[in-house]
């Protein structure tokens, strides 16, 4: 078999999931991604993501439409799909009263592997995590960012070709959410697929190949990161001037944004010259000592979807966070 004929990571086709109370929170979705990716899937609460990625990890039963795992059908064999997925959950579910190795070796053992080997296996990711000078300590005793590895290490010592990570960096601040993004880079170029959630749309830039946004149940885009970027229109930059401003400048044919440290937000067209923007600025005796873009660039975009799907007639009840 070629590479070509290698079946993706992941190929949902049809998936929906009604609950009890008449709520549809996923609504036909068809996705896949493909062997190596590092693929984003956002979308505000209760969008459905987090009930798609139950589905996905046999943590919530679907109401109908089909899922494959590197071919493997997950309702027709469903340990086997489950043997090729490692999942992250967002909340920080280890026994604190556990020491790492154990917590990770223990997690062997529920895929049916020796003790001996699950050891094995359970010191060599904590090594790869950078937690083996903490393999003996109670797991209360780690920091934020410890735990967050230690969760990584214990999704992977099974050895899955899929990991699954809801919400990584959830509360963590941004030391430790930027050394995250190393370690999953480092993950997913030794070959494992993943698929990530989160609400930081710099993450999903900074990471993400390709990107899927999820509302109200439904697939609004799906597509490569660098493409989705294109379909802005304008980028938003930030000036400082120096002198902070004290009131809005009036700029011929722009329609500047005061900032409450007395910089300036501005819009210009993308693809087109910026002289005149300076010529404005110029005019109106504006010195800038520096200027940079607006981030992210991502977050402009998702909003506009997510507006733009919400503006759309629903066929169902909106699926609230607590569906999820």
């Amino acid at each position: 078999m070629t590479l070509d004929q290698d079946p993706p990571a992941l190929r949902i086709r049809g998936l929906g999931k009604t609950y009890a109370n008449g709520v549809e929170a996923v609504q036909g979705i068809d996705l896949e991604v493909g062997q190596g990716e590092f693929f984003g899937l956002l979308g505000p609460n209760g969008a459905g993501k987090s009930t798609t990625i139950g589905i996905i990890t046999s943590l919530v039963n679907r109401s109908r439409g089909t899922i494959e795992v590197f071919g493997v059908d997950s309702e027709k064999d469903p340990e086997g799909a489950k043997r090729l997925i490692g999942i992250v959950p967002q909340e920080l579910n280890l026994n604190q009263f556990e020491q790492p190795l154990h917590i990770v070796a223990q997690q062997a053992g529920y895929y049916g592997i020796p003790w001996n080997e699950a050891r094995e296996r359970a010191a060599e990711c904590l090594k790869w995590m950078g937690l083996w000078d903490k393999r003996a300590a109670m797991a209360r005793s780690l920091s934020g960012g410890m735990k967050r590895r230690l969760m990584i290490a214990r999704a992977l010592v099974h050895g899955p070709r899929l990991l699954i990570l809801d919400e990584p960096t959830a509360g963590v601040d941004i030391e430790i959410r930027r050394a995250t993004w190393d370690l999953l880079e480092q993950i997913n170029g030794a070959g494992t697929t993943i698929i990530l959630t989160t609400h930081y749309l710099e993450e999903a830039e900074h990471l993400c190949r390709r990107i899927a946004i999820i509302d109200h149940g439904r697939i609004v885009q799906n597509t490569d990161t660098r493409s989705l970027l294109q379909q802005l229109s304008t980028e938003t930059f930030v000036l400082d001037p120096i002198t902070p401003l004290q009131q809005v400048p009036r700029l011929p044919g722009f329609e500047p944004r005061l900032r409450d440290d007395g910089s300036l937000e501005v819009e210009h067209q993308r693809g087109t010259s910026m002289n005149e923007l300076f010529k404005a600025l110029d005019g109106a005796g504006i010195c800038i000592s520096s200027m940079r873009n607006k981030a992210n660039r991502l977050e402009e975009l998702f909003l506009r979807l997510v507006d733009n799907s919400t503006a759309a007639p629903a066929t169902a009840e909106p699926a609230t966070e607590a569906t999820e």
